[in-house]
This record gives C-alpha cells, sequence and structure tokens, in this order.
C-alpha cells in the first residue's frame, strides 16, 4: 500500500491539474478570442510551468535562495489565480450559452402561449357569432314557414308584423340565404381557427419536449427557489466553489506526490543500507 499509495496520488494529481488546466486554457482562449490560439500556447506553457514549480519548491525548498523563493512562491500563487480565473470564464461562459437557450425558449413559449390566448379569443368571438347566425337563421326559417304570409320583428315598432307582400316575403328569403352565407363563412373561420389551436398546443409541446437547457438548468432552479435567491447568485456561489477547490488541490495533490515520493524513496534508501524502517512514521503523519 505505501508503495501504491504515491502512484494513485500522482495520477489524482495529474487529472485534476490536467483538468483545471484544460478548462483554464479554453477559458483564457474565448477571453481573448482574437488570439485564441497564441492565448493556449502561452496558457498551457504557464500550467505546466506552474505545477513544475511547486514541486521545485517543494524539493528545494531549503536550497534555492530566499529572493528566488518568494518570487517562485508569488509566481504559483498568480498563476492560481489566473487558472481559477480562466475555470471560471469557462465555466461562467459555459452557463450563459445555456440560460441564454433556455431564455429563448422561454420567450418562444411566451410568444406560442400569447398566439394561443388570441386564437382562444377568437374561437368564443366567432362560436358566440355563430350562436346569433344560427338563432337568426331559425327565426327567418319561421317567418318563411307560412305559405302566405310573413312574419318578422319590425325593430322601429318593436312588434311583430305579418304581410302577405310577396316583395318582403322576397326581401326575407334573401336575408335568409345571405345569413347562411355569413354562417358558413363563420364556420370556416372556426375551423381554421380551432386547426391553429392544435398547431399551437403540438408547437408548445415540441419546445417543451425540445428543452434541454431547462432540464440541465432544473437542479439549480430547484436550490434557487428553496433558497429565494436570485438564479444568477446561486450559480454565481456554486462556481466560485468550484473554482476555489479546483486548482488549490491540484497544486496541494502536486506537493503530496512529492512528499510521498520522497518518503517511499527515503525508505528505500533505508532498506538498502540494511536499516530496520518498520518504526517510521506512516506516511499519512
Amino acid at each position: 500500500m505505501k508503495k501504491t499509495l504515491p502512484l494513485i496520488i500522482s495520477l489524482s494529481a495529474i487529472l485534476v491539474s490536467g483538468s483545471a488546466a484544460f478548462y483554464s486554457v479554453f477559458g483564457l482562449s474565448k477571453l481573448f478570442a482574437g488570439a485564441s490560439t497564441q492565448v493556449i500556447i502561452m496558457a498551457s506553457s504557464l500550467e505546466f510551468a506552474k505545477l513544475v514549480t511547486a514541486s521545485l519548491l517543494y524539493q528545494y525548498w531549503n536550497t534555492i535562495n530566499k529572493f528566488l523563493r518568494t518570487y517562485l512562491s508569488i509566481a504559483v500563487f498568480v498563476l492560481m489565480v489566473i487558472t481559477s480565473g480562466g475555470i471560471y470564464g469557462f465555466l461562467s461562459g459555459a452557463y450563459q450559452a445555456t440560460a441564454t437557450q433556455s431564455e429563448l425558449l422561454d420567450r418562444s413559449l411566451l410568444i406560442i402561449n400569447q398566439k394561443q390566448v388570441r386564437f382562444e379569443e377568437t374561437k368564443v368571438d366567432l362560436t358566440l357569432e355563430k350562436t346569433q347566425v344560427n338563432k337568426s337563421i331559425a327565426d327567418l326559417r319561421v317567418s318563411l314557414s307560412s305559405p302566405g304570409t310573413v312574419s318578422y320583428w319590425d325593430e322601429n315598432s318593436q312588434t311583430v308584423i305579418t304581410t302577405t307582400s310577396s316583395s318582403t316575403r322576397r326581401a326575407l328569403q334573401k336575408e335568409l340565404e345571405n345569413t347562411i352565407i355569413d354562417r358558413d363563412g363563420i364556420n370556416i373561420k372556426l375551423e381554421a381557427v380551432l386547426d391553429s389551436i392544435g398547431k399551437t398546443d403540438i408547437a408548445l409541446l415540441d419546445k417543451e419536449i425540445q428543452n434541454e437547457g431547462e432540464r440541465e438548468l432544473g437542479p439549480l432552479k430547484y436550490i434557487a427557489k428553496i433558497t429565494g435567491e436570485p438564479m444568477d447568485k446561486v450559480v454565481n456561489l456554486f462556481l466560485l466553489l468550484i473554482v476555489f477547490v479546483f486548482d488549490p488541490l491540484a497544486i496541494a495533490l502536486v506537493i503530496t506526490a512529492n512528499f510521498a515520493f520522497s518518503v517511499v524513496y527515503k525508505t528505500n534508501e533505508l532498506k538498502d543500507l540494511g536499516i530496520d524502517t518498520s518504526n517510521m512514521n506512516r506516511l499519512e503523519k
């Protein structure tokens, strides 16, 4: 276990530091998109130099002079801050892309909902108009049902007038035909509105199915809801937690790997000299 643990620590250090370097490099390249290739080369070399410098400081802390040791320590700290900034930029950019997609979808859903509301209002108006037209048709047919006379409602006198005038009968017949034509036109409009309502229902369903961004942001929205904090504040806090632990952990693992290998190396040296190492402090101490 003592021999394999340094290898495990080293593997963990490589994975964490490599991931931190990857996100930092591409995050910085997005911040300076005008020279992304040059930034990637520069940031990659700085990331590699940072890990080497951290190992150097651990291995030769008491050997190198104080001025150089101070400068290298400051350089590692500054590079950690830069790496953390790159990681933050990468993650915030990824969140912003998802949030923008979700926002666009929300707006499109709002537009479709507004269209659906208008279609529903038009449907109600057409249905009411159709009811009134059907009543008029029924009244006209009752008025024309008598073979010799016709009865109709006179608006001026507010009474039902019964007459045998053929001209009045023809006028009422013409009005009946026109009212039937109006009713048929209303039916066509009503069918079109019902078809539009069906299409908007399908469009809403498709949008909700395609809402990948909404599902990705679902946990964060839930946290924002239960904490009562704005979504951006929750996301920012979450990103800061990742940033504060990411690169510092990578540097700590690199130093720990150096320490683990130095202990194993010293143990092997003592064994080669024939010295008993069973009572040596454990690695974790």
